[in-house]
């Protein structure tokens, strides 16, 4: 099967063709697209799902593949502006000299001193700051804020060591963000961030439509506005000290654009437009946003000519100031308005409903391969949902089943008896049933949700029930720590019970004894009142179309795909999935998510799981 799919990329490369290949858990893709692209001779992009995943392409897969072929290929890393440190907003920070929390004048010393040694300026290099800490968005430099070729430090310039780097190399490892970016910031007329090539391989790429979808519409956050009043307070301190108008203008769009976070008392949610616009406080709110960036334009306008960093705030304002002016004015039936609330901030989105078109006109304008891989791309073999959303209808396709037993090795349990996935006592009613299959397994579990609120609910039952029982299983939490936290701790302890939402659904590797149980508690349907969902579904049903059918459940399986892919993942693993909803069996849709999973041993019966674990402990 390897070798099949790496004739398949060989073809693809030769012929400048469209290739989206599945590849089963265990098939061996990544070497199966390496080889045949380090030999191609040309340049190749090889985009991945997540930072984690690039880093180990780069570190350890392509250097691996390169020795045993011996081929003299140059490879580079290249990252978003963030990732890198920045020599100039450095020093502004050192200057500053307030920091929202003590913890970060610690972390500061600790960047000021690492920064003088450090050959790449990779904040991935420097393990004693976290890579979520925040004072990083202090030290690094955003397309916004970025001094270009006028900074005094640009011959020093981490990013634009990265980028040269990566436009001599032959093969150039990104994530798809920072490809993305680089496709809309050259629609933009901005010059490319990544190097023409011949060859663009996505790995991971079931997630490329809704990056797509991000990269392809418009956003604003509070955020962005209240970084844009903090560097043109600072930058105002360093090239026009004598101006006490400047920090008072740029505090004034600090306060409007807190206040306008503050309009919503819901911590965190997603909202269409219509269901915001009415509301008269939110309106005035992004009035006020609107006024106050506009005198901070002027105020700036005045002092820009006294400095770069001053002419780039201005530029920064008017552009924030459009955005904002263009998303209160957009009505279109090709995209959706919609309001995200985070914890600290309010994002005013635009998202296309369809990056078809878009998506498809990138690949015409280049004669270039495009190979797409992933082991989640078909629903039961079938690959018209995936290349629908992408415009890859002339696409080939293939597809290599995983060469793992899953007849001897897995069993799939959906327990008889629950409540249907909407009742209230769902959570609940999915622990109690697990909890048996968790105590047989020794721990080893993950518990996954499709929402935070059943994974908060789900966490307080599991450790109620494990102390009743007297069961001295640790639980570990999504949010107590970063993903690749948790899952160190998860291998380490080797009989822990670890309870998580979508950042654990896909991305995951863990071999071995230590996961021998994933739970599912519901199919993972996205919520139909979000609003690009929402929007998307009542276009395809006013067309006559089928959302459900055509979309709503294609999506589905692939999610599910993702999720029980978490259990089996060498020809040495043995484990079972739950998948706690009865629709599976109930629905007459079931039958199609069913055949989409791998090909398991089925059963109702929890107690044919316990059963599974006592005849792995008597081998």
């Amino acid at each position: 099967m390897q070798m099949e799919m790496a004739q398949a990329v060989a073809s693809a490369i030769s012929r400048g063709r469209v290739l989206v290949a599945e590849a089963g858990t265990g098939t061996g893709k990544t070497l199966a697209y390496l080889v045949p692209a380090l030999l191609s001779g040309g340049k190749v992009i090889i985009s991945t799902g997540t930072k984690t995943l690039q880093d180990q392409l780069f570190d350890r897969d392509i250097p691996t593949v390169r020795r045993a072929l011996e081929v003299p290929v140059t490879v580079a890393l290249l990252k978003g502006r963030a990732n890198y440190l920045c020599h100039y907003h450095l020093r502004q920070a050192q200057n500053e000299g307030r920091l929202a929390e003590r913890q970060d004048a610690y972390y500061l010393a600790n960047i000021a001193g690492w920064a003088v040694g450090t050959a790449t300026g990779d904040k991935a290099d420097l393990a004693a700051v976290p890579e979520n800490a925040g004072i990083w968005s202090h030290v690094t430099s955003t397309r916004d804020n970025c001094l270009g070729s006028e900074c005094e430090f640009f011959e020093k310039c981490f990013v634009m060591k990265a980028r040269k780097a990566a436009l001599d190399a032959d093969v150039v490892v990104v994530n798809h963000h920072l490809f993305f970016a680089d496709v809309a910031l050259r629609d933009e007329g901005v010059a490319e961030l990544l190097p023409k090539c011949n060859t663009v391989i996505f790995d991971e790429a079931h997630q490329l439509p809704e990056t797509a979808s991000l990269f392809f519409g418009d956003s604003l956050s509070t955020l962005q506005l209240i970084e844009l009043a903090r560097d043109a307070r600072l930058t105002a301190v360093a090239e026009a000290r004598d101006s006490a108008e400047l920090p008072a203008l740029a505090l004034a769009v600090d306060r409007a654009a807190r206040d306008l976070r503050l309009v919503f008392r819901e911590q965190t949610g997603r909202f269409a437009s219509s269901a915001v616009t009415g509301n008269r406080d939110f309106q005035r709110a992004l009035e006020i946003v609107e006024d106050k960036l506009d005198t901070l334009a002027e105020g700036l306008n005045r002092q820009a000519a006294r400095g770069e960093g001053l002419a780039k705030c201005l530029e920064r304002t008017h552009l924030l100031a459009e955005r904002l002016a263009a998303w209160r004015d957009a009505e279109s039936e090709a995209q959706v308005r919609w309001v995200e609330l985070l914890h600290q901030a309010l994002h005013l989105n635009a998202t296309p409903l369809s990056v078809a078109e878009i998506f498809r006109a990138q690949i015409e304008n280049h004669a270039r391969s495009w190979i797409f891989t992933s082991a989640t791309l078909s629903v039961g073999g079938n690959f018209a949902h995936y290349v629908g959303e992408l415009g890859l209808e002339a696409a080939d396709t293939h597809a290599w089943e995983s060469p793992f037993d899953y007849a001897s090795q897995a069993l799939l349990c959906i327990p008889e008896g629950l409540p249907e996935p909407n009742s209230s006592a769902h959570t609940r009613a999915v622990v109690e049933a697990a909890l048996p299959a968790i105590e047989a397994a020794g721990g080893r579990t993950f518990l996954l949700f499709t929402s935070l609120r059943a994974m908060r609910e789900g966490q307080a039952h599991i450790e109620e029930l494990l102390k009743q029982r007297g069961l001295e299983f640790p639980v570990l939490a999504q949010g107590d720590g970063s993903r690749t936290e948790l899952l160190t701790q998860f291998r380490a302890l080797g009989n822990a019970v670890l309870v998580g939402s979508q950042s654990f659904w896909q991305g995951v590797d863990v071999r071995g004894e230590a996961l021998s149980l994933v739970v599912i508690d519901k199919l993972p349907f996205a919520p139909p009142d979000d609003p690009v969902l929402a929007a998307r579904i009542d276009k395809m049903n006013r067309e006559g179309r089928s959302a459900f059918l055509e979309y709503q459940l294609p999506t589905a399986a692939i999610t599910l795909k993702q999720g029980a892919g978490r259990l089996i993942r060498d020809e040495a693993d043995r484990g079972v999935l739950m998948i706690c909803d009865p629709r599976l069996v109930t629905k007459g849709y079931g039958k199609k998510l069913l055949a989409s999973l791998p090909p398991m041993r089925r059963t109702r019966s929890v107690g044919d799981v316990v059963r599974f674990f006592e005849a792995e402990k008597v081998v």
